[in-house]
């Protein structure tokens, strides 16, 4: 199974509805297709699948708690696809907003990657702005804590999550900077 071609057709599925969020998905999945050379060979499909899959818990069909991460992470396993919904259950930081939704427990079901592939989705996923637009991880933040609201929980846990995002957003950096360059 091609699993980075099975993850976008099914995020196209559940995604296109929603508009911008499927503008932003695409554009994710096209991030990660660009910079997986910071991966191991073996996991680039990893990465655009989970890519593709990150957001699918905002699908209505999938929503069961209202958190996605959890709830694509919940379908993902249901699949059997363990990595994936681990990646997806953790990616961008979702154990600080699952820590101020109540939801630590439930999320600590799904294993948390310490890994080149865990931070690439998070950079690829912060990098993208919501209409699919490259953007730096500073304004990503600020666009998101801004579409909340001071006072919301995801506010709070992008507050609590800002050190570690910029840690995973710098690993990724650091990683493409070794990459060897093109010959001019």
């Amino acid at each position: 199974m091609d699993i980075a071609a099975w993850a976008g057709n099914e995020a196209q599925r559940a995604l296109r509805p929603r508009g911008p969020r499927w503008a932003h998905t695409q554009a994710v999945a096209k991030r990660a297709s660009e910079i997986g050379a910071v991966v191991a060979i073996d996991d680039r499909p990893t990465l655009v699948a989970a890519a593709y899959l990150h957001d699918i818990g905002y699908a209505t069909e999938l929503a069961d708690t209202g958190f996605h991460p959890l709830d694509g992470a919940m379908w993902l396993r249901a699949q059997g696809l363990e990595r994936l919904a681990s990646l997806v259950a953790h990616h961008s930081g979702a154990r600080f907003e699952a820590a101020v939704r109540g939801f630590t427990e439930r999320l600590a079901a799904f294993s948390e990657e310490q890994s080149a592939v865990a931070d690439a989705l998070t950079y690829c996923d912060l990098t993208t702005g919501p209409n699919g637009e490259r953007i730096t991880v500073a304004s990503r933040l600020d666009e998101i804590k801004s579409r909340y609201g001071p006072a919301s929980l995801v506010t709070q846990a992008i507050n609590a999550a800002t050190d570690t995002l910029a840690a995973a957003v710098a690993r990724t950096e650091a990683r493409m900077d070794r990459l060897p360059r093109p010959r001019k």
